[in-house]
């Protein structure tokens, strides 16, 4: 009998969350016209997180190292296991910063740059109507907290 061998394929496919020369307009449904920063909270929030990573480092990091590092620190994971657990995190899909509680719940609108990098823009500024009037820059509307 002959027994013939296939080779296992492991999916190495990798998502992504990023995107280029975008930006993420505050949902239909957030509570503030005006931005406002996460609170300072005993254990960090993902929105306390996400805000200080990005506000001081703005178009320093793609959403991809955003989502990922907000991810590490809630989930205690060391300097020398990151590498291998991005890969493991980003080969299945995640949600990108439409659900972002600062897109959602505190006023910021998120631009991605033309390099991919994140910046954050509050929702009473000129620079967002300057974003909302840019044909040039693709737009969408972060994810709604409440269905229809």
């Amino acid at each position: 009998m002959i027994q013939i061998f296939y080779p296992c394929f492991i999916d190495m496919t990798q998502h992504t969350t990023n995107y280029t020369n975008t930006f993420i307009e505050v949902a239909e449904d957030c509570p503030v016209t005006q931005a406002k920063i996460p609170p300072e909270k005993k254990e960090k929030t993902l929105a306390s997180l996400q805000y200080e990573k990005i506000s001081k480092h703005p178009y320093a990091y793609s959403s991809d190292d955003i989502i990922f590092e907000c991810y590490a620190i809630k989930n205690d994971i060391s300097e020398n296991e990151k590498e291998k657990e991005r890969e493991k995190f980003f080969s299945r899909g995640q949600a990108c910063l439409r659900s972002s509680p600062l897109t959602k719940r505190y006023g910021f609108g998120i631009y991605h740059n033309p390099e991919g990098k994140v910046g954050l823009v509050p929702v009473e500024s000129e620079d967002y109507q300057k974003f909302l009037k840019d044909h040039s820059v693709k737009k969408t509307k972060a994810m709604r907290s409440k269905r229809k």
